[in-house]
């Protein structure tokens, strides 16, 4: 083989091979965007601010994250926080909440009576059933070891806070749709909910009819077997 002839093989093998570990890398990135699911905007503080600080433009950055990792409920655009001022102080690149957000229309505080917390989560339910000012009961599922599972009545009756539609966890339609909300609860309920985020493999959000206040089936478990 002539010296010529050897450096084209060998041009052409370099060649087939950082195409080939082109192609692995694009594969690799494809199947970690598969992953990791659709993103979303989120308002951030683009530097540090102090309690009182006006959150406009200069001071606010849009960043696109995992749904997963968002907050329950959070800003998806700097224009939704005009006129308002950080209720409390913001680190740079802190997600800004609305426990965050004072809109010069409540005193500083979450909007909960003493003894009382904001739960922030995301659920299974209806964007378009359930709304601020509305009551709901939150189901949670476990799977057991076995592979089954059991669906419980955790909490009955929560007062919505705010509410928002939160794209599927798997970029499915309606049927898996999802909605974002803060609930009024109890410490321990907060400290619960929170948990069960982690934990659970599921949660899904109840609306009730408007003036049902009945309680009585909190703790109910069904299993995968209904029995």
């Amino acid at each position: 083989m002539t010296r010529r002839r050897r450096a084209a093989v060998l041009l052409g093998l370099a060649l087939l091979l950082g195409g080939l570990a082109a192609s692995d890398v694009a594969g690799r990135e494809a199947a970690l965007r598969r992953a990791v699911g659709p993103t979303v905007p989120v308002v951030v503080a683009r530097t540090r601010l102090a309690a009182g600080a006006a959150l406009d433009a200069r001071h606010l950055a849009l960043r696109r994250v995992p749904a997963r990792f968002a907050p329950a409920v959070a800003y998806a655009s700097t224009a939704a926080l005009a006129g308002t001022r950080a209720a409390v102080t913001l680190q740079a690149g802190e997600d800004v909440v609305p426990s965050a957000v004072d809109d010069g229309n409540r005193e500083a505080g979450a909007p909960v009576r003493p003894g009382e917390r904001v739960a922030d989560l995301v659920a299974r339910g209806s964007a378009e059933l359930i709304r601020p000012g509305g009551r709901v009961d939150v189901l949670v599922t476990r799977e057991h070891g076995d592979g089954g599972g059991a669906t419980t009545v955790a909490l009955e009756d929560a007062e919505v806070l705010a509410a928002r539609a939160a794209p599927a966890a798997d970029g499915g339609d309606a049927a898996g749709a999802r909605v974002a909300v803060s609930l009024r609860v109890t410490l321990r309920q907060a400290v619960y909910l929170a948990a069960a985020q982690s934990f659970a493999r599921e949660l899904r959000l109840l609306p009730r009819a408007a003036g049902d206040r009945r309680h009585g089936l909190a703790g109910t478990t069904v299993g995968s077997d209904l029995r």
